[in-house]
């Protein structure tokens, strides 16, 4: 390895939109771009950041995007058989299956792991509650439950197969220890900072914003029932399958936008006097964001946030209640922060510093094989 140019592939679970796996991905290719980038299935209309990249699939490419949900099983069965023995350095980016993908015993393969599988682990109750598949949902249950002992098994196994694994946060780390039983190193993910800067300081901040996709485990629910309880005035950007039911639970406190422009986003981050954060994330994306805007945060404790909510950046509430909510927000004070130590805060959670930190992590683990 020393000696020669390396041959680098990188691996994902699917590309199928925008999120902060796909982030992780994007920044990986950025530092390998001549590296093809294997995965289950991709769509190019929904995510263009890899017009210019090598992106392989196979398969699965051809069965219906919108069955995603339905594939773990084939993923697994995909991902185990592909063969990247050519490749002196694999690098996957996974919370699923990917991980499982074949190597040379005297290549390195690094695993970024956004969490141990969600729905074998850590969220297995809240998809045997809510599966998401609608009227079929019944089917989604049933296979679950039938599956999901031989799955945890297989996926256990699959998280032996990388040489290094990284976690996303310490929450993530932690789960990594306990589900896979194994230890892991946190690199924090990108995140595009320098996006929420504001010049300046705006002319005045008010109300409280909350965004991201609406799925049950977020829980915007709550902060929208603890702004209508107190009356204070609460944005709502996004979508997903809860948005029915999150705009039958609002007030006329709550305005909902489902179409924000970035600008948009970084002006409504930024005239807040606070963002909630309600859910319980493997790290939280969204978050920093908000605080690279200079807000501070109103944060479950638990999960991803204990990474970046201090008594400087922000307070936590102890339970997924309304009343703990109301609670926080009743004793929050936006005066007792400053935005610009927020912002300043947020920057090691950069772009730069998750390239400076993979760039680190991999120059010691090919100098360690290498010795070897």
């Amino acid at each position: 390895m020393a000696t020669k140019k390396l041959k680098v592939a990188i691996v994902c679970d699917w590309l199928l939109g925008i999120g902060g796996a796909e982030r992780v991905v994007l920044e990986l290719h950025k530092m390998y771009p001549d590296a093809p980038i294997y995965t289950s299935q991709y769509n190019p209309k929904r995510i263009t950041w890899f017009e210019d990249a090598d992106v392989r699939t196979g398969w699965l490419q051809k069965l219906p995007k919108r069955l995603k949900k339905f594939l773990p099983v084939l993923r697994a069965l995909y991902f185990s058989r592909l063969d990247l023995s050519e490749y002196d350095l694999v690098i996957s980016s996974s919370g699923a299956e990917a991980k499982a993908v074949k190597t040379r015993k005297d290549a390195l393969h690094i695993c970024y792991c956004h969490s141990p599988t969600h729905y074998y682990w850590i969220r297995y109750d809240e998809y045997i509650q809510n599966p998401g598949f609608g009227k079929w949902n019944f089917i989604a249950r049933l296979g679950l439950r039938i599956l999901v002992g031989p799955m945890r098994r297989w996926d256990r196994n699959a998280a032996k197969s990388p040489d290094i694994m990284l976690a996303n946060s310490t929450h993530t780390a932690n789960m990594i220890k306990k589900h896979y039983r194994r230890d892991s190193t946190v690199v924090f993910p990108p995140v595009d900072t320098s996006r929420f800067k504001v010049a300046g300081k705006p002319d005045s901040r008010h109300g409280f914003v909350i965004a991201g996709r609406q799925a049950p485990y977020k829980r915007f629910d709550l902060a929208i029932e603890a702004c209508n309880q107190l009356k204070v005035p609460l944005i709502v950007i996004g979508r997903g399958p809860e948005h029915k039911r999150l705009e039958k639970l609002a007030d006329r406190n709550v305005t909902f936008l489902t179409n924000v422009s970035d600008a948009d986003m970084v002006n409504h981050f930024s005239t807040a006097i606070g963002f909630i954060f309600p859910g319980m994330e493997d790290f939280g994306i969204v978050g920093v964001e908000a605080m690279a805007a200079g807000t501070p945060l109103i944060a479950y404790n638990k999960g991803g946030s204990l990474d970046f909510v201090t008594p400087k950046t922000g307070v936590f509430f102890e339970k997924q209640t309304v009343k703990s909510l109301v609670a926080a927000l009743e004793s929050f004070n936006p005066n007792r922060y400053d935005p610009a130590e927020i912002t300043q805060f947020a920057q090691q959670f950069s772009v730069a510093t998750f390239t400076k930190n993979m760039q680190a992590v991999i120059g010691a683990a090919l100098a360690e094989k290498t010795a070897d």
